[in-house]
């Protein structure tokens, strides 16, 4: 049986690419400057927010048509293959990068067993923060895995319970994770936690609401009509990230997860994609997932260098430059030469057409 996808959206799949490398950047800069006062894309964590409500409206978009003939283990088939190939090559990335760190500021302190079991957790997406020299990241060796465990949490929801939900349930459970992650900003660090052993349920409000929200914008077929195209949109996406830290955070981050996300990508939905900007939305929503999957090992060797040659400033402006175009060209491999080919192999062997 042959189950037809729909077509991508591609505005949508050019602001996740922007969000990616917005990631990419904030982490660049909270090396740089541990003061968020200081960081230049002191938000940029706010894209994990905007993430996770794209998650929602495409995971809508694509499966509520037809998640009754699909069934609950062919979706999950779908999701694995699409998800879970890189998250295998984060961990690979990680576990080489920790042994072969070229500065040494992460010693082999760990038994031998203990680090197989931190390779195992984290190419299987379970949390197992024992890192104590890696800020106790629920993923050690690859950060960014956090964001993909509650991923699969609200993927699992997604397809036991939210596909057979009335709009009205919807609502309510979006009006109360609403309030769940307004409480959540109130803490020290507000919605910068979810990450790490400490704090780390932060993450729930911030995956409910936002994938909730997203879902409902779908069902509920809100598009809001505009000029805007890529590039007015991609603007608005950037600047939230750029809007300097204060002690309005509490605020401004749940503004933005419950308020602007939502509706950047109501704006994407009814936005008019010009012909000259086709390619590059393709290639920014090809390389996002690569992106994030892949990038924090070098994140470690850099932070590492840092603290061995203590760069110039000027220096270390070049090197995240550098470093973050060297990283897009390497998550474009990522996705041809490993990404593609195995999810492409997977289909075909356990997704019969």
């Amino acid at each position: 049986m042959m189950i037809a996808s729909r077509p991508h959206i591609k505005i949508l799949d050019g602001l996740r690419g922007i969000a990616a490398i917005a990631v990419v950047v904030f982490h660049f800069m909270e090396i740089i400057f541990p003061d968020p006062a200081d960081n230049l894309v002191s938000h940029g964590f706010l894209a994990v927010d905007f993430f996770f409500c794209l998650s929602g409206f495409v995971i809508g978009y694509a499966y509520d048509n037809r998640m009754k003939e699909m069934g609950v283990w062919r979706f999950f088939k779908r999701r694995l293959i699409r998800l879970h190939p890189l998250v295998v090559l984060g961990g690979v990335l990680g576990f080489a990068g920790y042994f072969y760190d070229p500065f040494g500021f992460n010693p082999f302190t760990e038994s031998k067993i203990q680090l197989l079991l931190l390779f195992l957790a984290t190419i299987f997406l379970v949390p197992y923060p024992v890192m104590d020299n890696r800020v106790n990241n629920l993923f050690g060796l690859n950060a960014p895995s956090w964001s993909l465990f509650w991923e699969y949490v609200a993927n699992i929801v997604y397809a036991l319970l939210l596909c057979r939900i009335s709009k009205r349930l919807l609502w309510i459970l979006v009006i109360a994770s609403a309030g769940w992650l307004a409480y959540a900003a109130t803490i020290p660090f507000g919605l910068l936690n979810g990450w790490g052993k400490n704090d780390w349920w932060v993450a729930m409000p911030r995956v409910s609401f936002s994938f909730l929200a997203g879902l409902l914008i779908y069902r509920s077929g809100w598009k809001i009509p505009n000029q805007l195209g890529f590039a007015g949109l991609a603007f608005l996406l950037a600047l939230l990230f750029m809007v300097p830290h204060t002690s309005f955070d509490y605020i401004y981050a749940p503004f933005v997860a419950i308020v602007y996300s939502p509706l950047l990508i109501c704006l994407g939905v009814g936005a008019t994609l010009k012909p000259g900007f086709e390619k590059i939305c393709r290639f920014s929503g090809d390389i996002s997932y690569p992106l994030y999957m892949t990038h924090y090992w070098y994140m470690w060797w850099f932070a590492d260098y840092l603290r061995a040659k203590q760069p110039s400033m000027t220096e270390m402006a070049w090197m995240s430059a550098a470093g973050t175009i060297g990283l897009i060209a390497f998550s474009w491999a990522v996705l041809k030469l490993v990404d593609e080919p195995v999810r492409r192999w997977l289909t075909r062997r356990y997704i019969p057409r």
